[in-house]
């Protein structure tokens, strides 16, 4: 098949997608207001609660099964790679950009979380119905097509959810998020940072023998590196308590993360999918019910990215350096694809993807995509690099239409 007709069969679900984007965009203009801050705001919600768990769910639950899990065994990897690679590289942007200490959440995220459900959903269905696809027949394509899809968006959403929520939260709340706590000496710093950490309650024990400090002093040397050790033991005990503590299972458990779990077990367990999925199903309407609400997932999604965009156009209470988006679009559309070409080929060599040409289109276009939409969701549940991340989403979106298009085109080509 001549470069042409594959560059026409990429280009089209792009432009789907850039059609929805830019009429979010419109609606969020100050002069018809229909998708303004708190209607996006309130949408986000709707599409994290509601929308994103009903989507997986029943996406997965439809489409998984035993056999195909056994087909697809390595897309987890492939995708907690892509996580592993990407947020390695969004280190190196952060070490060569120095960013405000809030904002590092946001870029880790953005190098490591790219767009593993919507785009699949609109891009694979869109290929398989292209009379220039390499993919075979179009209804066969397209089964096979969404499975992949759901698996996708389903691991996807386990390590967004897990991973990405969790640094964005984390960054969020550091005290030294104001820039300039950055421009202090490390002396300023350290006793700025003392006072951070100070105790509510003294303790007035340790206070109240002055001699013990200097008993200490006068001990053998063996007993000093014994207490040495034991204050080691004690702060490692302490830390990994306070770790422990602050883990927040809610979090670590979004509504899409327990979609995916309840998605899986429907789809791998025969009794319940016999119970729920199929047209003579006695409990069908609740998976149809499901699949309902997940089809409004990626309108909704793709709508307020739209009207996020208008927000990065402006861009006037943005932090970001130019340096950084940079840094994102060439780990996202340059130095990611170039890894994914290498890992997947290898992978192919070695025998563990087969010779199914969509699997292994799916495979390398995991390293492709943007950034994940719901990565706005999350800033906004938070409060924290909103603009920081309007501004990203406008260049990598906008830059997609193009990079995204050009790998696609290519790695048909490389499968066909």
């Amino acid at each position: 098949m001549n470069f042409l007709g594959l560059f026409i069969a990429a280009s089209i679900p792009v432009l789907k997608v850039l059609l929805i984007t830019a009429l979010g965009s419109y609606l969020a203009l100050p002069h018809i207001n229909i998708l303004g801050p708190d209607a996006r705001k309130y949408l986000n919600e709707v599409t994290f609660y509601v929308f994103n768990p009903a989507l997986v769910s029943s996406n997965l639950a439809e489409t998984i099964t035993y056999h195909s899990m056994v087909k697809m065994w390595f897309m987890p990897f492939n995708i907690l790679i892509t996580f592993v690679v990407g947020s390695l590289f969004g280190w190196i942007v952060i070490q060569l950009t120095n960013p405000p200490p809030h904002l590092r959440g946001l870029i880790l995220g953005c190098c490591s979380a790219g767009n593993l459900g919507n785009i699949f959903l609109i891009i694979l269905p869109a290929v398989c119905k292209e009379k220039g696809s390499p993919f075979g027949a179009s209804n066969v394509c397209t089964t096979y097509g969404l499975a992949y899809a759901s698996l996708s968006m389903a691991i996807g959403a386990i390590f967004l959810w897990s991973f990405v929520y969790n640094i964005v939260r984390v960054s969020s709340r550091r005290p030294a998020a104001d820039p300039r706590f950055n421009d202090l000496p490390i002396s300023a710093r350290c006793s700025e940072a003392s006072l951070i950490e100070e105790p509510l309650i003294h303790n007035q024990s340790l206070d109240d023998d002055d001699d013990s400090s200097q008993k200490l002093l006068v001990l053998e040397d063996d007993e000093v590196i014994f207490s040495s050790e034991a204050k080691h033991e004690v702060s490692a005990a302490v830390r990994i308590r306070t770790f422990i503590e602050s883990l927040n299972l809610k979090a670590l458990f979004a509504p899409s993360t327990t979609g995916a779990i309840a998605g899986f077990v429907i789809g791998l367990i025969p009794q319940l999918r016999n119970l729920l999925i199929g047209a003579d199903a006695p409990l069908r309407v609740i998976d149809d019910s499901a699949a309902l609400l997940g089809d409004g997932a990626i309108p909704t999604v793709t709508l307020i990215v739209g009207g996020n965009l208008l927000r990065g156009l402006r861009g006037s209470d943005s932090e970001l350096k130019k340096s950084i988006v940079v840094g994102i679009v060439f780990v996202r559309y340059v130095a990611l694809p170039l890894t994914g070409i290498l890992i997947v080929r290898g992978a192919a060599n070695f025998g563990w993807v087969g010779t199914d040409p969509l699997y292994l289109f799916v495979l390398l276009l995991q390293f492709a995509v943007p950034p994940a939409m719901n990565i706005g969701t999350i800033t906004q549940l938070f409060g924290a690099g909103e603009a920081e991340c309007s501004v990203i989403m406008l260049w990598t979106y906008a830059l997609a239409s193009v990079s995204l298009t050009l790998w696609s085109t290519f790695f048909m080509w490389l499968v066909g």
